[in-house]
This record gives C-alpha cells, structure tokens and sequence, in this order.
C-alpha cells in the first residue's frame, strides 16, 4: 500500500474506538464499577494459590456452616490449628471460598477462550459472506440461520456427545460453536454499509487484496459493534459452561468450577444451603459486572440492543 494512500477512517476509527471505551468506563459509573469488579476477578484467578486460604483438595469438617470453624493441620507441620470457613464447607468438607477462587480460574479462563474463538470463527465467516455475496453469503447465511435455529445449551450438548469425553478444551469448542452465529450476523450486516465506502473503493483501485481489504480496512471500522457483544457474550459463556458442569457434561468432576460446586450442592440444600448458594452468588456478580460493562460499551458507541443480540 503506498505511502501516500492512507485511510484516515481507519485511522479514526482505532483511535476513537479506544477514546470512546474509556470514556464509556470513566463516565458511567455503574460500568467502571463493573470493570474494576472483572479486573480483580480476573486477578484472583491469576494468583489463585497465593489468594485461596487453603489448597483446594484440602478437607476440613463436613458441611461448616459460614464462618463456621474447625481443626485441622493446615501447614503440615503437625500441630493442629483453629481454621475459620468464611463461606463454609461442602460436603466433602472443602472450603468454599477456596473451590470458588480455583473455580474462577476454569470458568472465567473457558469463557474467555469461547468467545474468542467464537469471535474468530464467527467474525471471519461473517465478513466473507459480507464482502463476496452471492452463493457465498447464501451458504454462510444458511448455515447461520440453522445454527440460530437451536438453542444453545441443546447444540453444546449435542457437539459434547459428538466430541466425546469431558474436558475444557470440549466445553470451549462446544458452547464457542454455539455462539458463532451471533458474531457472524453482526459483522455482516456491518460490512454489508461499508463495503462500498470511498476509501474500500480507494483500496481496490491501489490493488489491495480481498484479505487485506476485509480485515485490514473494513474490519477495524466495523470493530466496535464486535467489542460489545463480546463482552456481552461473556456471561452468558459462563452461564453455558455452569449448565454444562451442573449436567456433568463439563470439566472433569475433580476440577473445581462454580458449576459444579452448584451441582454437588443440590442434594443437600435443605441442610446446607451455602454450599450451591455461594458460588451461585459468584456467577451472579460476575455476570452483573460483564452485562454492566457492555451496556456502559453498547451506550458509547450509540449501538441499538437488537444489533447486538
């Protein structure tokens, strides 16, 4: 691309795409707070062994209520010591705000990876079918409009059973092909106003390539829709992968995820309520920051709620 040719859309769209983040986060308050709730979430899971009060295999009294208290030799030094349980043991006499803070760890870190790859998947078939049109867009949209057509617990499921075997690489694969229909539509449909722009015109008659037109011109200024349902998706990723554990079609049993805390504790909830209550109220916040961030996102950059949904 010579020199002289540069697209000053693209150029603004980089720079007030960030601009347009921060002050969306700066001045809603409700969305900073919702940032600076994802951030330390994601921070805890980071250094989870430096911040759980305990291993995560580690037993204690069965079924503590919180700050509840029990013995145990915590340090392995052999003298016995008095241990508080913020939010209580399970019924296997793990501490709960440890399996929470390890739990964070799978949870947030298979969300993350399901939307990114949803993301990829789903912004590339989006804009060939955008940009080329045609027979191309009819399959890609075809595709699509099947995909929507199931609902997204039931198509995890279903490419679980298929994939065969529990794991989180299944779970990332299973709920992220879900949740590429929702990316591609939105891409399109963005692609589909700007395709026939001055500075895409500017590109073709430079000589630029398809690829390059598509994801070094058009995708950069259709982004900040992309950024939005992004964060939108998230919780609804940590949703899924907590349905999927509850139905023990998740991670393996031993790996502690708020999921299946919740499912080890339905059995007992008349007596130890705390035990699915507790990471229930995780998911709660964590989906609460993420659904306020990209509503404080989605208000910045002046986008309706049917573009994103």
């Amino acid at each position: 691309m010579p020199q002289e040719y540069e697209t000053g859309e693209r150029v603004t769209a980089h720079r007030s795409t960030g601009e347009r983040i921060v002050e969306a986060l700066t001045d809603n308050k409700l969305a900073l707070a919702g940032a600076v709730t994802i951030v330390a979430l994601v921070l805890v899971a980071v250094f989870a062994p430096y911040v759980a009060p305990y291993g995560p295999e580690q037993q204690f009294g069965f079924m503590q209520e919180p700050m509840g208290q029990s013995t145990a030799d915590v340090d392995g030094d052999g003298t016995t010591e008095t241990v508080t349980h913020y939010l209580g043991t399970d019924s296997f006499g793990h501490d709960i705000l440890t399996r929470i803070i390890y739990g964070a760890r799978i949870s947030m870190g298979v969300a993350l990876a399901t939307v990114a790859f949803a993301f990829t998947v789903g912004t590339t078939l989006g804009i060939l079918a955008g940009f080329y049109g045609g027979w191309v867009d009819s399959v890609i949209m075809r595709y699509i409009d099947f995909q929507w057509a199931f609902p997204t617990i039931i198509l995890g499921v279903g490419i679980i059973a298929v994939m065969g075997g529990l794991g989180w690489l299944n779970v990332v694969v299973a709920i992220g092909i879900a949740f590429i229909d929702d990316f591609a539509r939105i891409i399109r449909g963005e692609v589909l106003s700007i395709r026939e722009e001055e500075y895409i015109t500017a590109a073709r008659a430079v000589g630029m390539g398809d690829a390059r037109i598509m994801f070094k011109e058009m995708l950069p200024n259709a982004v900040a829709p992309l950024i939005v349902q992004a964060t939108l998706m998230i919780p609804f990723a940590i949703l899924a992968e907590a349905g999927l554990s509850f139905l023990g079609l998740g991670v393996k049993p031993t790996t502690p995820t708020w999921g299946l805390l919740i499912s080890d504790g339905r059995q007992f909830v008349s007596q130890a309520w705390w035990i699915s209550v507790m990471p229930g109220l995780a998911i709660m916040f964590t989906v609460l920051a993420f659904n306020t961030v990209g509503d404080g996102l989605r208000d910045a950059f002046d986008i309706s709620e049917g573009e994103v949904n």
